[in-house]
């Protein structure tokens, strides 16, 4: 964005005001301190009502409309009115105010879109956070879009990796309006993987030890010890899931108890919707033989287990010697009992 010094237009802009009007308006968008104050303690500090205030900054406004003809200012507004048009006609507030002015002056940016006549803002509420806009009409389709996207994703279930998700924008006859509508939702974020989804799914925002275990696992793709687990857990990082250190002791005493994950032996974890089986040896090689529906001979049920679990082949050979459980044939092959 072009460098403005909107602490020097606003300082000229509030010069053609009575002081007490000047230090008003001032103090109420917070230009010369980065607090912005109430109007109950300017009154209080003036000895008036907050009516009086509110009364007084709406005749400030009023008086300082001739500025609006400034050619400073004319740029400013058109600066403004470019950059939401590029972005669909809408942006939320945090991010326009960082994408204006690297989060410098970002309180006289407020003013100026405050004091412009063709922006609009619309306040944080239950499902949105603040925007601003050019175009008052706009929240209908705002919340149309947004409920579409929901509906989606509570008929699916599924986060979608980024480029489906952006396909969904394809729909709309401008783009940029789906890209700036779903910024400012507050049930639809990206997850540390890059995935979109709801803020309710784990999977999205992440709230403790064992969902960012589970994402650790997903983003790697393959079983891991809970070390190394909690070592890559540590890093992860975005929008819902802030960088935090996570203990190993941790990650091995909840994933123990989380039916989301497999031990797979000598510390190491797997995703159960990997195809991993819950239980000791023995119930996976009974697991084994009730989906072969035939004999297998030994070499075929080491194989089998070790794909599911981290043992020597002497630990599968001794649990095949229970006959309570397993039979050997005169061919070698073992059955269940």
């Amino acid at each position: 964005m072009e460098k403005i010094n909107y602490q020097k237009i606003n300082s000229k802009i509030l010069e053609i005001l009575p002081p007490r009007q000047k230090e008003v308006i001032s103090r109420r968008f917070g230009l010369e301190k980065e607090e912005r104050e109430t109007l109950e303690k300017i009154g209080q500090n003036f000895g008036i009502t907050r009516e009086r205030v509110r009364q007084i900054e709406a005749d400030s406004l009023n008086w300082l409309e001739r500025k609006k003809e400034d050619r400073d200012l004319k740029r400013v507004f058109s600066l403004f009115e470019k950059y939401l048009k590029e972005k669909g006609g809408l942006k939320r507030e945090d991010i326009l105010l960082a994408d204006l002015a690297e989060n410098k002056f970002q309180n006289h940016i407020l003013f100026l879109l405050t004091f412009g006549d063709s922006f609009y803002r619309f306040p944080e509420s239950q499902n949105i956070y603040s925007f601003w806009t050019i175009e008052k009409g706009i929240l209908q389709k705002v919340e149309d879009i947004l409920a579409n996207v929901v509906k989606k994703f509570e008929k699916e279930r599924n986060p979608l990796p980024e480029s489906d998700f952006f396909n969904l924008a394809k729909s709309e006859k401008n783009p940029k309006v789906f890209f700036s509508s779903v910024e400012i939702a507050k049930r639809i974020e990206k997850s540390p993987l890059g995935y979109f989804g709801l803020v309710d799914w784990s999977e999205i925002k992440p709230r403790g030890v064992k969902d960012k275990a589970y994402l650790t696992l997903k983003k790697e793709g393959k079983p891991l010890h809970f070390k190394e687990i909690a070592a890559l857990a540590s890093e992860l990082k975005g929008e819902t899931c802030k960088k935090k250190e996570v203990f190993f002791q941790s990650v091995h005493n909840e994933l123990i108890r989380d039916e989301r994950f497999v031990w797979v032996g000598r510390g190491i974890y797997a995703l159960r919707e990997w195809g991993y089986s819950v239980g000791t040896v023995k119930d996976i090689i009974e697991e084994i033989l009730k989906k072969s529906k035939k004999p297998l001979t030994k070499e075929e049920i080491v194989k089998e287990v070790l794909a599911q679990r981290l043992v020597k082949g002497n630990t599968i050979l001794l649990n095949l010697q229970n006959k309570k459980f397993f039979l050997k044939d005169a061919q070698g092959r073992y059955s269940l009992n």
